[in-house]
């Protein structure tokens, strides 16, 4: 990030390989739904690790946010080049946001532009938008970013995984702007398995996570900082709103000198001991 310019062609701090691991990514496929594809072979979601019995001390894997960190504890398990299909117990464990940002993080490495994004998946139980991150790549002849759920490529809760149609899934800006205007109920939106985190705060902090992921900083699904967490509690009021439609605003134009400003508010910015 360069005076206002983000180049999605090359990795920011957590999507950065180390020299020694490009050569574990040189066999992967060329095309970006290729890369996803076989990303989805090398991470496991904590629930199906508990499932099949892997060690509970595993689950912390879910907290390590940088792609090489996610790659040495791989490697580790198995030296694998990371186009060898990987058994399930051989897999790091994480969330979508893990494997939207590893595919984000090849990508990168492969110069290709792309980005991990936060919001909400409609389409996995009716009437209800779903905590999930995706993957985006630019599609030079198309013009266009392309929306992969790289979690879930293969599989059939949408048409076509490898390019979700409009509306499938929302971005947090997307979905704060539709609840601001009524077009949805906010209180359908949240994480699954919880009886609390729902609502226009649960909007209002992937608004701010997706901002932090545009501007190169793929955070966790959990991490709080400025008034998020002040927000969860009801603490906040039309100020911070006011604040959450315009980075929304932001988001959903691409306008990445505005993106990079407001990056650096304090209500908005990530603090140094979630990157360091």
């Amino acid at each position: 990030m360069t005076d206002g310019v983000l180049d999605y062609s090359q990795p920011g701090p957590f999507t950065t390989l180390d020299a020694t691991q490009l050569r574990l990514i040189e066999q992967l496929p060329d095309d970006p739904v290729g890369i996803c594809l076989a990303v989805q072979g090398l991470v496991i979601q904590p629930t199906e690790a508990r499932t099949l019995g892997i060690p509970e001390d595993r689950i912390a894997e879910k907290n390590i946010r940088p792609v090489n960190q996610l790659i040495a504890v791989l490697t580790a398990l198995d030296p694998a080049p990371l186009h060898r299909p990987r058994t399930p117990e051989t897999r790091v464990i994480g969330t979508c946001r893990h494997f939207a940002t590893i595919a984000c993080a090849i990508l990168r490495a492969r110069g290709i532009a792309s980005r991990a994004r936060c919001g909400f998946g409609t389409y996995f139980r009716e009437g209800l938008g779903l905590d999930h991150w995706v993957t985006e790549y630019w599609h030079h002849d198309q013009r266009r970013w392309v929306r992969v759920d790289t979690e879930h490529l293969g599989r059939d809760f949408v048409a076509h995984p490898d390019d979700l149609a409009p509306g499938e899934f929302l971005t947090g800006g997307e979905a704060w702007a539709q609840h601001r205007d009524g077009v949805i109920d906010p209180n359908t939106f949240g994480t699954a398995g919880t009886d609390h985190a729902w609502g226009p705060h649960e909007i209002s902090g992937n608004v701010v996570r997706d901002l932090a992921a545009l501007c190169k900083l793929e955070t966790l699904n959990w991490d709080e900082w400025g008034r998020m967490t002040a927000a969860y509690q009801g603490r906040t009021g039309p100020d911070y709103d006011r604040l959450i439609d315009l980075v929304a605003d932001a988001c959903s134009e691409d306008d990445a000198p505005t993106l990079t400003r407001l990056f650096v508010n304090p209500d908005l910015a990530v603090p140094e001991h979630i990157i360091g």
